[in-house]
């Protein structure tokens, strides 16, 4: 798969546009955090009652709602307080 677009990934590995639009990635430390604690993306999505799409997306690096946030740091057993060593932005 030699093609970018076939991955949709652009040259430097961001998501290519949709609709001529971009997908910026963040860096998150939520996988990191799900791994430590032996869990799978599954076992997090039913835990913070997302979808497992969701939190798929969030280990990616793309954006999401504050609430989203909210209730996957909690599953993880973190406190909102630790947001932002979560999710710096």
């Amino acid at each position: 798969m030699n093609d970018f677009r076939e991955s949709g990934l652009d040259q430097n590995n961001n998501h290519a546009p949709v609709n001529g639009q971009s997908q910026q990635l963040y860096r998150n430390r939520v996988r990191e955090l799900r791994e430590n604690r032996l869990m799978t993306q599954s076992q997090l999505a039913r835990r913070a009652r997302v979808a497992l799409r969701t939190v798929h997306s969030v280990e990616k690096g793309l954006k999401c709602r504050m609430d989203t946030k909210r209730k996957i740091l909690l599953a993880l057993g973190c406190s909102f307080d630790e947001r932002h060593s979560v999710f710096p932005e």
